[in-house]
């Protein structure tokens, strides 16, 4: 299993809507590219001042499905990202192996 975390600080002025907007617009998207078989949304428990961070968790079987995700489907979807919150948020992104 691979673990695609994505850390998102999205501003608190537009947190609500981005919430909404991840729930039911951004990840079921993600989801329908097939790439992933389940996701978790974690709201990271430490306080900014500016900011509040999220964790979005999808898990690809193998790293082909993940590879086929990342270069077929990741740069729109992080385009319309950027597109519905322009310069209210930053992102990161690390890939995890499960070790058996």
């Amino acid at each position: 299993m691979i673990l695609y975390n994505v850390t998102v600080a999205i501003e608190k002025t537009v947190e609500e809507d981005w919430k909404v907007w991840m729930r039911d617009i951004h990840i079921p998207e993600v989801m329908a590219t097939g790439a992933f078989v389940e996701h978790k949304f974690f709201r990271v428990m430490k306080e900014e001042e500016e900011s509040s961070s999220y964790s979005i968790q999808y898990f690809a079987e193998n790293h082909s499905k993940l590879q086929t995700y990342l270069g077929q489907h990741a740069p729109g979807l992080q385009q319309k990202a950027g597109d519905a919150f322009p310069g209210k948020f930053a992102a990161f992104r690390t890939l995890l192996q499960e070790v058996e």
